[in-house]
């Protein structure tokens, strides 16, 4: 099942998206796709749905951040095996954490909005991890088991205020409003089957930059959730992005870095596609996207 909202921004409507690829309005059923949507009880009802019984959307609407009232945005770095290569960095002996804020959080296709001090504005695509049902210290094997989703994540970083200015925390590189694009569906596991064998790419102006597969990660889905899980209480709609593959413009010799006015589209096997422009901050009335 693909799960989605659609409309315009802050009046975004509950879909889903049916086996032809066509997107079926679930707001006669409920009022929004919220934590408790994610439940497993909650998804086996949106199961027993028809698609078809449901009222058709007419025409390409904008797309949202899939569900509402994302609690907690939690980031996983140099975690892919290539991609600490291409950073002259060993691969970490535990999961590297830290948290995007959730107001930079923004449509699959919204505009990324190039901050006013940036220079280094950098791409990441990313497998995302939604949580479904709370997870206190959980065991690998039951790692997987609050899992809801996943989904395509964008993790847009501006390099300099994660290292030259962070103070030694990436954070502060990577919560820049509508840094945070994710979408366009959240797909529920059932239908991922296993989330370590993902294709992920993406391009910069119609120019491959990112190729790889979750299979090179460092540390699994199951082994990021249960670590996660041993450091703070996972609720569910928390998201948890995963790393990203080798390609990224910090990487590039020499690096190379966004501008206004780049287009990147990126994707995951399974996941759907985004498409985000760069444009200048003072152009964007609107610089918080979807939330």
């Amino acid at each position: 099942m693909k799960l989605l909202r659609h409309g315009p921004l802050g009046q975004e409507k509950p879909g889903l998206l049916d086996a032809n690829g066509q997107i079926r309005d679930l707001s006669g059923l409920l009022d929004d796709i919220t934590p408790r949507s994610l439940s497993p009880a909650a998804l086996q009802v949106l199961r027993a749905i028809d698609p078809l019984q449901l009222p058709r959307v007419a025409g390409s609407p904008r797309l949202g951040v899939p569900w509402s009232g994302i609690g907690k945005y939690v980031a996983i770095g140099l975690n892919y095996h290539e991609h600490a290569r291409e950073a002259g960095m060993a691969a970490p002996a535990e999961p590297v954490m830290f948290t995007k804020w959730t107001s930079c959080l923004n449509g699959p296709d919204d505009n990324i909005v190039y901050p006013r001090e940036g220079s280094k504005v950098d791409w990441e695509v990313e497998l995302g991890i939604v949580i479904g049902s709370q997870a206190r210290d959980v065991s690998e094997s039951q790692a997987l088991s609050h899992v809801a989703g996943y989904v395509l994540a964008n993790d847009i970083s501006e390099r300099a205020f994660q290292t030259e200015r962070s103070g030694g925390q990436w954070s502060k590189g990577k919560g820049f409003d509508t840094f945070g694009p994710v979408g366009p569906w959240l797909v529920t596991a059932d239908e991922i089957g296993d989330p370590q064998q993902l294709d992920l790419w993406l391009d910069v102006n119609g120019q491959p930059r990112q190729r790889g597969n979750t299979r090179d990660m460092i540390f699994s889905c199951a082994q990021l959730v249960s670590y996660c899980s041993r450091v703070m209480t996972l609720e569910p709609g928390d998201l948890i992005i995963t790393g990203t593959p080798p390609g990224v413009g910090m990487g590039l010799r020499p690096p190379q870095y966004l501008k206004p006015g780049d287009v990147m589209t990126l994707g995951i096997s399974g996941l759907g596609q985004q498409r985000q422009q760069v444009i200048e901050a003072a152009s964007s009335a609107e610089p918080g996207r979807a939330r």
